[in-house]
């Protein structure tokens, strides 16, 4: 009985929220007097070895079939589904973003098992079998609630941002893994994309500059743009805001946008709903600017500003260029 890590990658690039899966499945196999192992989907990930053996993969799968050149989520998940009857894991822990939970949820319909998504922290029962009590996060991440999980095989997602990822190198062994898939799991594949600038993103940026409904127009983010670039971060925005058609949907931060976890994020004229607060809450500061003293951001951030933000961000901006010039 293991713990197993399915890893989540774009041909080859590791998605972040997997360092903090594997720290997590570390844990979680240490207080189970077991071992963590890790799969890899698609020749892509390979070179991921080496990483995942820093973070206490003890044995690696990698899954090899002339299908997985790109993501499927029918392909992906019966991988998964035929490596834990292989190797029949205790735990199978995915990652919790929008393709760890996809997958997972594959998986658990193929085995018709239950799964539990978001999770937070786990206490695994005494005994082998027992169920795995659980923290996970509902209504989007307004509510903790404490579970427990009793199934033959503990399929559930890490809620990203959750674990803070600590190396911990553990000698490991490479198992190729030859899956048996028809056509039937080929009906949603990844067939083209559209590359974006490279660069920090929305979810990676050391520093994100939001802006809400109180910007009042596409142009008014211009400033926010201009501070963001000061500061080398990137600039997001409300549901308010996507709504309006003032940004891309790509810059939303929220529970249907977009997770942060940015070293500081300036929150401009944004009220601070449930839904924002839900990505913005792994943030490690938070600089509120707004004329609402009673806005919900206010109450949450480390730090505010009371005021007009068409003020206050481009005084920034220019203490900001004074103090750099001088």
């Amino acid at each position: 009985m293991t713990v197993l890590v399915v890893v989540d990658h774009d041909r080859g690039a590791m998605a972040p929220a997997v360092l903090g899966a594997l720290t997590a499945g570390r844990n979680l196999a240490t207080e189970m007097n077991t071992t963590m192992e890790a799969l890899t989907i698609g020749s892509d990930a390979d070179a991921l070895s080496d990483t995942l053996a820093n973070y206490g993969a003890t044995t690696i799968h990698q899954a090899h079939h002339e299908v997985l050149v790109d993501y499927g989520p029918d392909a992906w998940g019966e991988v998964v589904v035929q490596v834990v009857r292989a190797a029949s894991p205790h735990v199978v822990l995915g990652c919790g973003t929008e393709r760890g939970h996809e997958v997972i949820a594959q998986a658990a319909a193929r085995l018709d098992l239950p799964a539990v998504m978001n999770c937070t922290e786990f206490t695994p029962n005494k005994t082998p079998d027992g169920a795995l009590g659980m923290t996970r996060t509902r209504w989007g991440g307004s509510l903790l609630e404490k579970t427990e999980l009793d199934s033959p095989i503990k399929l559930v997602t890490l809620a990203s941002h959750s674990i803070e990822p600590i190396e911990s190198p553990a000698t490991s062994r490479v198992v190729q893994f030859v899956p048996i898939l028809d056509a039937s799991v080929t009906h949603s594949i990844v067939r083209d994309r559209v590359d974006r600038v490279a660069g920090v993103t929305l979810a990676t940026s050391p520093v994100v500059v939001s802006g809400g409904r109180g910007v009042g127009s596409a142009e008014g983010f211009a400033p926010l743009e201009e501070l963001a670039s000061l500061l080398g971060g990137v600039v997001g925005c409300s549901r308010a805001v996507t709504n309006n058609g003032w940004r891309n949907h790509t810059d939303q931060v929220g529970q249907t946008g977009t997770r942060i976890a940015p070293d500081i994020y300036i929150a401009c004229g944004i009220s601070g709903a449930i839904q924002h607060w839900v990505g913005a809450m792994a943030s490690k500061n938070i600089l509120a600017i707004n004329i609402d003293k009673e806005a919900n951001i206010v109450a949450k951030a480390g730090y505010a500003v009371i005021g007009d933000l068409h003020k206050v961000v481009p005084a920034i901006s220019a203490e900001i260029k004074r103090r750099r010039s001088g």
